[in-house]
């Protein structure tokens, strides 16, 4: 108890496992937490004594089972294991911690998703700058950027880390910019310091500078790098050879979307247990690697038209040779997960089982490599000179274990025969053992008379021959008495101590001996890491683009022209999940949707409740998203101007939690677009203004698209609303187009047609959706009564004339009528401003409407 407290004091944060024998126990509090956690049984230690203190624990070839329930429970586990043979010491066992696992440091295939990255990631706050890094130490990918508060946010939220690390200084700073949903682990300020982070990083790759990965001016990623590695090293990670690489990311390489964004498009988090998102449709892939691929995939879109247009050609050649995607699929079906093998292999965590695994997928990408070579397809064949053969490796492998090898080493059968001379030899020994002692038992019950004599065996003394008590009176006085039962006597002999030496120095030998070839196996493929993990890249592309191919015949996919112009052509499009979420026989009603910068840079879409006006906005976004990652969309034909960022304000919920209503949470939202705008990005917007009064939500909606039209940029924009009094800015404002979702209105019910007409609506229906969703009959009664005294009282048309009157004395500028009302306003506007504040934009933009009061004038 003494060892278990000096190494406890080490790790207080964790769950101390403790090998004692065949079992781990854990001890005081933690064996509370694992007794309850795990559902064993809590017992005391020391009853009644001073040194009673509560004791669960569970056998040592159990750890795989309980060990991922610990890890999912949200508790970082000390592993301490006997670092020495009991049998080799008197005095008590040396122990020490092998292993600290937590969420974000984790190689156990139980606690792990095949199909999604198990990433830590560390977060530096520098004096300008946030550093941020992610590392999945089960595939060995590492990443590094840096940025502000949003664009550390937008890669957490894409990322998704199962543990951050955060300087113990910076705690409430990191949860008021980006929550608490996050597990995070507080490090003391010293460890985040540059110069010992680029050392501990120039170190672990054995390099001079970091100039070869493109980092060496990132000074707060690169801390944020270090600390990911120091963090390892403390948590006894020790052997990270698979880590061979850092990776930058690049903020302008990709489409740029905010955290709503990613959440309001459902693109691979779901925001209701029930929602199918869009990963969910598209995900076609076989191996782990080409699914953990996808998504970051869809994380991080392109801009590059080069690279989109090289995947493209692959899913086109796929679609087209349909016989090579069936043979790609089955050959993929026989591949594990390569990069999580090679991860173990290079923390030697690795068992001969899993080695036999590696051999096996490495023998299944041959034929992938031949036919994509032998395929004339000049990218296909590209991507394919990128995979390793690995035949040096495949055939060692091969030579060296048994191909039905067991998990466990000490099993044994482990290594093939005719590999050592001296293992055969010993296994000879072992193996013949049985014919002996049968000689030995037919020889004794031939020279005593005893029928029933047997020689057994057990772990107190050994091999022993026994004898029924209605015989002993035959019993040889050479025979040593050792056991009395019941009913026999047990007896050993000089010649079966010598036999059980043999017999079982042999065993010992043969262990020793298997485990030596094993490990001079594994070194032997170390030096092969890095090949097989391109390799593993090279197939996980393959896999993504294949999955592409399958998709776009499986739901009628097209693929889409991308050029870099501003236009948006979408012919008949389609929502790739509400698609698929239809009953059978229902088909989805396709739309066209035209934007671009000079005529029809806003559509305006009124519509009733239900209509499909916010399915046609996110259709839009998951289309041009779709295309830029290389993938055919669901849609007649689509011609696609490079978008370089998508924003969307779909859909309102409550902040409650941090203090924010919806119409504050809508607001935040928006503001975020309007000071972000550039012009390639994509801008869908619904019901801008609806979680405030009428005349506030009109007045501000009308104020946004106005801002929308007139900033510089002309960004695209998909305004969805139920103000229909916005229909009237299509008057003054050349690039606002009205459109609908059109209806049929028959007595007493509508018709939903879900088709985008032009021309704006008038009318909402929202009492007809409330007859749909079962509202009491009296409360449709009254609210219908209500509706016509409304009608009737032109309240729909006060507002309309009101905005018109607005928008009619801002343009009346008069400078004959030196009183007019108008122009006080105006100058008191102008003496209100703040010059030194407005950027360049907000000024020309002023000016710019000044110019179209005149102008109209």
């Amino acid at each position: 108890m003494l060892q278990y407290n000096n190494i406890k004091t080490k790790y207080p944060d964790a769950m101390l496992l403790f090998r004692v024998g065949d079992f781990y126990e854990t001890f005081g509090e933690d064996a509370k937490v694992a007794a309850k956690v795990l559902g064993i049984i809590l017992t005391k230690r020391g009853a009644g004594s001073e040194s009673e203190t509560a004791l669960a624990g569970f056998p040592h070839h159990s750890l795989n089972t309980y060990l991922p329930k610990l890890v999912k429970a949200g508790l970082r586990v000390a592993i301490c294991d006997q670092l020495e043979d009991p049998k080799m010491t008197k005095k008590i066992v040396k122990r020490g911690v092998t292993e600290l696992v937590t969420p974000g440091v984790a190689l156990n295939d139980e606690v792990l998703n095949a199909k999604n990255n198990n990433f830590l990631a560390s977060v530096h706050f520098g004096r300008k700058m946030i550093g941020i890094s992610f590392l999945d130490v089960s595939t060995g990918e590492f990443i590094t950027s840096q940025g502000n508060a949003e664009y550390v946010d937008k890669l957490l939220q894409n990322f998704r880390p199962s543990e951050i690390l955060v300087q113990k200084d910076f705690k409430l700073r990191f949860r008021e910019l980006f929550g608490n949903q996050f597990y995070t682990f507080y490090l003391d300020d010293w460890i985040f310091k540059e110069d010992a982070s680029y050392e501990i990083l120039t170190g672990h790759f054995k390099v001079a500078s970091l100039k070869g990965f493109g980092i060496e001016d990132l000074n707060e990623g690169i801390i944020s790098s270090g600390v990911i590695m120091h963090y390892l090293s403390e948590t006894q990670h020790h052997q990270l050879e698979h880590i061979s690489n850092i990776q930058r990311l690049y903020e302008n390489d990709f489409v740029w979307m905010d955290k709503f964004t990613v959440r309001n498009l459902e693109l691979y988090q779901r925001n209701t247990p029930e929602a199918v998102t869009l990963l969910d449709v598209i995900d076609a892939t076989i191996s782990p690697m080409g699914g953990r691929m996808l998504k970051r995939w869809l994380a991080l879109p392109l801009k590059n038209i080069e690279e989109i247009r090289t995947r493209q050609e692959v899913v086109r050649y796929f679609i087209q040779k349909e016989e090579d995607l069936e043979f790609l699929d089955h050959q993929l079906d026989q591949i594990s997960d390569l990069e999580r093998l090679i991860s173990k292999l290079a923390t030697g965590k690795i068992n001969p089982r899993e080695v036999v695994l590696l051999k096996n997928s490495l023998e299944a990408i041959l034929p992938i490599r031949e036919r994509a070579i032998n395929s004339k397809h000049k990218t296909l064949a590209s991507l394919a000179q990128g995979i390793d053969p690995n035949l040096e490796l495949i055939k060692k492998i091969g030579s060296t274990l048994e191909e039905n090898a067991p998990i466990l080493i000490s099993k044994g059968n482990v290594i093939r025969t005719g590999v050592n001379a001296e293992l055969d030899e010993l296994r000879n020994i072992s193996s013949s053992g049985k014919a002996y002692l049968d000689h030995i038992v037919e020889r004794e019950i031939e020279r005593t008379q005893i029928s029933s004599l047997k020689i057994a065996f057990n772990n107190v003394f050994g091999y022993y021959i026994e004898v029924r008590n209605t015989h002993k009176d035959k019993v040889p006085e050479n025979w040593i008495r050792k056991q009395t039962l019941v009913s026999a006597e047990r007896y050993i002999t000089e010649e079966l101590k010598e036999y059980e030496s043999k017999i079982l120095g042999a065993q010992e030998k043969i262990g020793h001996l298997e485990n030596t070839i094993y490990q001079d196996l594994l070194q032997n493929l170390h030096p092969h890491i890095l090949s097989i993990q391109n390799t593993a890249k090279m197939i996980a592309q393959l896999d993504c683009l294949g999955s592409f191919a399958k998709v776009a015949v499986r739901n009628n996919y097209v693929r889409p022209v991308l050029d870099n112009s501003t236009v948006i052509e979408i012919n008949n499009g389609r929502h790739p999940v509400i698609e698929k979420q239809l009953p059978s026989g229902e088909h989805y009603v396709a739309n066209d949707v035209v934007l671009n910068r000079d005529q029809q840079q806003i559509i305006m879409i009124t519509g009733p409740n239900m209509s499909g006006k916010s399915a046609l906005l996110r259709q839009t976004a998951l289309i041009v998203l779709l295309g830029q990652i290389g993938s055919y969309v669901p849609a007649q034909n689509a011609k696609l101007g490079i978008v370089d960022k998508i924003f969307t304000r779909v859909g309102a919920s409550d902040n409650i939690s941090m203090g924010e209503s919806t119409f504050m949470v809508e607001m935040n939202e928006t503001a975020n677009i309007l000071n972000n705008l550039s012009e390639r990005s994509l801008i869908l917007l619904d019901e801008i203004g609806r979680g405030t009064s009428t005349y506030d939500g009109i007045s501000i909606a009308w104020a946004i698209a106005e801002y929308l039209h007139e900033h510089p940029t002309r960004a695209k924009t998909l305004f969805a609303t139920h103000y229909h009094e916005l229909n009237d800015m299509s008057e003054t404002f050349e690039r606002i187009k009205n459109f609908n979702v059109s209806v049929k209105e028959l007595k007493d019910k509508v018709i939903f047609i879900r088709k985008l007409v032009p021309g704006g609506s008038k009318h909402s229906f929202g009492i007809h959706v409330a007859k749909l969703a079962g509202m009491p009959s009296p409360v449709l009664h009254r609210a219908n009564k209500m509706l016509s005294h409304l009608e009737k009282n032109h309240a729909s048309e006060e507002i309309q004339e009101k905005l018109k009157s607005a928008s009619d004395k801002d343009i009346q500028l008069s400078f004959i009528n030196l009183d007019d009302p108008l122009l006080e306003e105006i100058k008191d506007e102008i003496l209100s401003t703040n010059i030194d504040s407005l950027t360049p934009i907000e000024a020309l933009m002023k000016l710019n409407e000044i110019k179209r009061m005149l102008t109209k004038k």
